[in-house]
């Protein structure tokens, strides 16, 4: 026995030796690695360990909250205290004293869960909360441009990934980069042919311009000026800032000038795809499908009809490349049936008041498509049927609201019912689920005006800025404990999807402010 006590002894003092100070060692945080004096040294470890990650017991969000929003902390662990103290970050004073209301065991990640309510702290100013037992959150801030920061970020990142022109620093910063793929892209299937496909948005790691998600992408953006234009301004500091035009559209143009150069000029069909070879300097053209050329159709018709106020010549050559698109359609077999065929048939209804657009709308509505309103191709299309000045039938667009209402109320429930109030999972990898869910009930909330709906949205910011169970800002630029340092793929802004989709939920509490 004592041989080997001896031998831990030894073995604890080689540690030690080896890992420095241990008086001196502080926790990084999750995705991180300690630098050990070996590592300075550039000597290989001499062992492998995990170093703890201690998240909070008091959780924020940790960009901040509104002055005359709901403010709520959740307080987690076994021993929660009564009260809770608002601490001035600069200063240390105590500003604010609350009292802390439990809310009960958390089945889904296994704690006990209280809410500390502060909603009647208005001050300003930069903080953080502490509790006996529990510790300190992480610092938060209140004002009344907490959300704008973030905002414009979101619609920014759209211009920090254009392709085919020089970004320079003044406009993307450390993003700043010379010109790409301006050379003349070929044909997949054919390398004897070759096309200008300069321009538009890189969507990932490989260079990708893919239409139908550039398709998706637009809807969203679109829909969300549409509903909320007070929420966009010309401020977005990018080389068109200044020009009149909401920048969220000027970004938007460039999108569309890259698709019209997707589409054949004989046929109207449209490339679903443009790719970088493995070189990434090389691009090849993917070859036309009905899915791209539909979702092109919707797009363009779409951004054509919104355009027409800033531009009209240019949104009348988006309009006619749309029904170009929906020719090529009809004509090359059941085009106009996939999924984006509806919505492209509501746009173009909207856009020109063709009856022919109404009926191939409403052979959709009549086989009771607004039933899966859960689906986006469908989501859309039933909005823009639902908001065209042209006739439309009472009785599917009465459907089409009892649709739209039951999924809102649906999502609002879940929220409701969790302690988080946000219906994320146990792993917290359900963001792309959540954000799906706010396109439904912001939409439901601009229609009929319901606080209770205005509150879940507002939640759902605070979840994703990091008052959730893993105390991760899953925001770009947002928060103590961000996602980069801990998963790169846990991020929304670097998704093009999601970051509009965030685009779209936030659209509306800027709204607030700035309408």
């Amino acid at each position: 026995m004592h041989k080997k006590k001896r031998r831990m002894t030894a073995i604890l003092l080689c540690i030690l030796l080896l890992s420095g100070c241990a008086g001196n060692v502080r926790p990084e945080k999750a995705g991180q690695e300690s630098a050990s004096p070996a590592d300075a040294l550039e000597l290989p470890p001499a062992f492998d360990y995990e170093v703890p990650v201690n998240l909070p017991g008091i959780l924020v969000n940790q960009s901040g909250y509104l002055p005359e929003g709901k403010k709520i902390a959740v307080f987690r662990g076994d021993n929660i205290p009564e009260s809770f103290e608002i601490i001035e970050k600069e200063t240390g004073k105590t500003v604010y004293t609350g009292q802390v209301e439990s809310r009960g065991y958390n089945e889904i990640f296994g704690e006990n869960n209280s809410y500390g309510i502060f909603d009647d702290f208005l001050e300003e100013g930069n903080y953080y909360i502490q509790a006996p037992v529990l510790g300190q959150s992480y610092s938060f801030s209140i004002r009344e441009d907490i959300y704008e920061d973030v905002f414009q970020n979101a619609v920014k990142k759209y211009y920090i990934n254009r392709c085919g022109i020089t970004l320079s620093e003044e406009f993307a910063g450390e993003s700043a980069h010379n010109a790409c793929h301006t050379k003349p892209a070929v044909l997949a299937e054919d390398k004897g042919v070759t096309m200008d496909v300069s321009g538009g948005w890189h969507m990932d790691e490989s260079y990708k311009k893919d239409i139908t998600e550039a398709g998706k992408v637009l809807a969203n953006l679109l829909l969300a000026y549409e509903l909320y234009p007070d929420a966009f301004d010309d401020k977005a500091e990018i080389p068109e800032s200044g020009n009149g035009i909401p920048d969220i559209l000027d970004e938007i143009r460039y999108e569309t000038d890259w698709m019209l150069k997707m589409q054949a000029p004989d046929s109207g069909g449209v490339f679903a795809a443009a790719k970088a070879d493995d070189s990434g300097q090389g691009i090849y053209v993917y070859p036309v499908t009905l899915e791209a050329t539909a979702a092109f159709a919707a797009a363009m018709a779409k951004f054509g009809y919104i355009y027409q106020s800033y531009d009209t010549a240019y949104a009348a050559k988006c309009l006619q490349a749309a029904e170009k698109a929906w020719r090529f359609a009809e004509i090359n077999g059941d085009g106009k049936k996939a999924e984006p065929g509806f919505f492209a048939a509501a746009e173009l209804y909207r856009a020109t008041g063709n009856i022919a657009y109404k009926k191939a709308a409403e052979e959709y509505l009549a086989e009771e498509c607004y039933k899966n309103i859960d689906n986006n191709y469908m989501f859309w299309g039933c909005i823009t049927y639902i908001s065209t000045k042209y006739k439309v039938d009472v009785d599917f667009c009465s459907s089409i609201m009892k649709a739209l209402m039951n999924a809102a109320e649906e999502v609002s429930l879940k929220a409701r019912e969790a302690f988080y109030m946000t219906a994320g999972n146990r792993e917290q990898d359900n963001n792309d689920e959540l954000l799906h869910g706010m396109m439904r009930l912001t939409v439901a909330d601009h229609i009929i005006t319901n606080h209770e709906y205005e509150t879940v949205i507002e939640n759902h910011l605070h979840y994703f800025m990091g008052r959730n169970s893993k105390a991760i800002s899953y925001i770009d630029g947002v928060g103590s404990n961000n996602y980069i340092d801990t998963d790169i793929n846990l991020g929304i802004m670097n998704r093009f999807d999601l970051n509009a989709e965030l685009i779209f939920m936030m659209s509306e509490v800027m709204s607030w402010h700035r309408g």
